[in-house]
């Protein structure tokens, strides 16, 4: 591994000190170094090679993402199907994307250098909205696509279809619609399951449904799920969060498993139950 990308959320306090020293260290080691084009104006002293976030992964062999979880969903967009590992550097509180401490960070590179770490690959949704019989929009989702109400909207109505097949009508504030990796994101908060983040499958959680007996289901990651608008009101999607898409009455929500695969980097003894037990606080009083 001769050539590392690195992108950190800037105005995270931490971001230009550890960037910094994330730089200096490659460097001792002979290690070709990318930077994000924001990331590289917190070491304006430093030189170093700058690309547009867009254009990083192809120009690196792996992608070090100092930030939070929005910050490593952004890269894992960008990254599509060119299968770049990614390590995930918190420099947040929650983080289970990225689940490595500014402490272990040093050590975990040193891992990826001599072959020690363990890469985890993690499926993505392909999103598409249909209306009139055509596309309008396209996205890649790591952790979920959501289907909501605006603020003043009222419930609103959904139908949804599997693998073709009518399966049930929603009258809820939304729907998530999620990956395993997703599952400790919006979903879990909605009252949705833990799932494995290595698992292929699809997690369909109402969001405040009028109705107590629509609860979670989980999907084989290889289900065609449909969702139409069946309202009037303003209806959003939103995207990881971070694109959204006005959606009209009569508008389809395809979802299917995207072909690409995110693969993260992490340490082999670090396993998603040590990370949830940190993360939320399991066994504490």
């Amino acid at each position: 591994m001769t050539r590392i990308g690195i992108v950190a959320k800037p105005d995270a306090p931490q971001a230009r000190a550890e960037v910094q020293r994330l730089v200096e260290w490659l460097a001792r080691r002979g290690v070709s170094v990318v930077v994000e084009k924001e990331t590289a104006d917190l070491i304006p002293h430093l030189e170093v090679t700058t690309v547009r976030r867009a254009d990083l992964p192809a120009q690196s062999e792996l992608l070090v993402v100092l930030g939070g979880d929005g910050t490593l969903i952004s890269v894992a967009r960008s990254v599509g199907d060119l299968g770049i590992p990614i390590l995930g550097v918190n420099l947040g509180s929650l983080g289970f994307l990225t689940a490595t401490t500014l402490d272990e960070m040093l050590p975990a590179l040193e891992g990826c250098l001599e072959g020690r770490m363990v890469i985890e690959e993690r499926m993505m949704l392909a999103t598409r909205v249909i209306r009139n019989g055509q596309g309008v929009c396209d996205a890649l989702a790591l952790n979920d696509a959501v289907i909501m109400k605006s603020a003043m909207s009222r419930i609103i109505n959904l139908a949804v279809s599997v693998e073709g097949q009518f399966a049930t009508a929603y009258r809820a504030d939304g729907l998530i619609i999620s990956t395993p990796t997703g599952s400790t994101a919006y979903t879990l908060s909605a009252g949705g399951p833990i799932l494995l983040p290595t698992m292929d499958a699809i997690v369909l959680t109402p969001i405040c449904s009028h109705t107590l007996t629509n609860r979670p289901i989980v999907l084989p990651g290889t289900s065609r799920v449909e969702v139409t608008v069946r309202t009037s009101q303003e209806v959003m999607l939103s995207v990881d969060g971070q694109v959204g898409f006005g959606l009209g009455d009569q508008d389809t929500i395809e979802v299917n498993r995207a072909a690409s695969r995110i693969r993260l980097v992490r340490f082999p003894q670090k396993h998603f139950f040590s990370v949830l037990r940190a993360k939320l606080k399991w066994g504490e009083r």
